[in-house]
């Protein structure tokens, strides 16, 4: 299996800037969101992000029959003894939006001076071939910054607008879309997993 087979990989995820993020990176390449095959998302019953990808990854495989790519991701900021974590995605909360995530992390750090505002967005992606492959594909990506007192930007998604990125002295939410991706733990992620995918392809030809 590579990225470049004309077998559709399917991304194990409903979240449409993520789908949008993974699709921009691996362009040219037959990723399919799991909601084209009406999969509902998995239970993240996971402490990590690794176990939770893990969960995912599977989960689209065994439903779908298709080799499949899963992302688990979150931020995980320094002063709150690394939260939101892998609850990321609902730490307002089950259903909550991204603006009212981004508005509990505010509430959270509120009064927290800049230096000991450290932050990284975490990203681990399993690849695996079918549902039960004993030997997923994992790779990781972290990415640096701090958490603003306000929100910037209107780009990105999620925690976006209050990550800043010191490279570029501004909010991951006003970079473009093709400077974030070259930064993002999402893009390091990608790249990392593609490599790994196609030396175990070349290992396993000897």
């Amino acid at each position: 299996m590579t990225f470049s087979s004309s077998q559709q990989i399917v991304l194990a995820s409903g979240n449409l800037g993520k789908i949008k993020e993974i699709q921009a990176i691996l362009a040219g390449h037959p990723i399919v969101p799991q909601s084209a095959f009406n999969v509902a998302e998995a239970e993240e019953t996971g402490s990590t992000f690794v176990e939770n990808a893990i969960i995912k990854a599977r989960n689209a495989a065994l439903r779908c029959k298709l080799p499949s790519i899963a992302d688990d991701s979150g931020l995980v900021v320094d002063a709150l003894n690394g939260a939101p974590g892998v609850i990321s995605a609902r730490y307002a909360g089950v259903g909550a939006s991204d603006q009212e995530n981004v508005d509990k992390l505010l509430e959270e750090l509120e009064g927290v001076p800049d230096e000991h505002r450290s932050a990284r967005f975490i990203c681990v992606l399993v690849f695996m071939e079918h549902a039960s492959d004993p030997f997923p594909v994992i790779a990781q990506g972290v990415w640096e910054g701090k958490i603003l007192h306000h929100a910037a930007g209107t780009n990105g998604f999620g925690y976006d607008p209050v990550f800043w990125v010191p490279e570029h002295n501004c909010a991951s939410a006003e970079l473009p879309a093709a400077v974030k991706n070259s930064l993002s733990h999402r893009g390091q992620a990608l790249r990392s997993l593609t490599q790994l995918i196609k030396a175990r392809e070349l290992s396993w030809q000897e």
